[in-house]
């Protein structure tokens, strides 16, 4: 891309808030003029955000094929590995082209979640896999369409769009597995525990760490947004050679 885009890499700053948090103040800060619109700061975190959510919803589904105890269950589980996996790749892509650094576990808070499930057996599993994944699904879900209607950058506005259907097609299938309590969840979506900033924010990669790649299953449905015919060509690759492969359940 040579100079086409007026970026400083201080500007770039990994985000201190993440997770389930707001995002903080001046969130509507231009932290970058690129060739695909201005990049804020609240681009920046929802760029973020989405690799981090893929980063313990993918094993999670893949604990969920292992784990569920109805068929709708293990449905849903293949729609977390499916849609995430593609949502990673448009991820991967769009970062390097905005000077995005992308980390490669997810936050405390989420990586807990995996925690409470891998300890989870039965139809206790069921339900809480059904209540957690919807709980986080729908609280996300508003903050996607305040990006897709506010941001003035191309790749941030397709990203949003892909996961808006990614979402929406989430929660529609943890709802149909029958598990879902809507008291509770909405409840808990809409009053989230107050937490310290370092359990919602993912930690940065270290320096020269590979970077993880959530793999799609081999009867992938889910496509990634196509940069190259959105950008124009020029778009960056996928995934970087020597790319550590996806996390798995444990």
């Amino acid at each position: 891309m040579g100079g086409a885009m007026a970026v400083t890499l201080a500007s770039l700053a990994y985000p201190s808030m993440l997770g389930l948090s707001k995002v903080a103040t001046a969130q509507d800060r231009v932290i970058a003029n690129t060739q695909w619109g201005p990049l804020t700061e609240q681009d920046r975190d929802f760029v973020v955000k989405v690799r981090a959510a893929g980063l313990w919803e993918y094993p999670v589904g893949q604990i969920g094929l292992q784990k569920g105890t109805t068929p709708a269950v293990k449905t849903a589980s293949e729609h977390l590995v499916d849609g995430h996996a593609a949502l990673d790749t448009t991820c991967r892509k769009i970062a390097p082209m905005l000077n995005i650094t992308l980390p490669n576990i997810a936050s405390p808070q989420q990586e807990g979640f995996v925690r409470q499930l891998q300890a989870d057996s039965g139809t206790k599993f069921d339900s809480d896999f059904a209540n957690i994944l919807r709980m986080t699904h729908g609280a996300i879900f508003n903050t996607i369409s305040k990006i897709r209607s506010t941001t003035k950058n191309t790749l941030v506005r397709a990203l949003a769009d892909q996961a808006n259907n990614t979402v929406l097609d989430h929660m529609t299938v943890m709802e149909k597995t029958g598990f879902v309590d809507f008291d509770q969840t909405i409840f808990q979506q809409t009053t989230p525990p107050k937490l310290p900033n370092s359990d919602l924010t993912p930690p940065p990669p270290p320096a020269g760490q590979p970077q993880v790649v959530l793999t799609p299953p081999p009867n992938a449905t889910s496509t990634p947004v196509d940069i190259n015919g959105l950008a124009g060509g020029g778009g960056a690759a996928g995934a970087s050679p020597g790319a550590s492969p996806a996390p798995t359940a444990g």
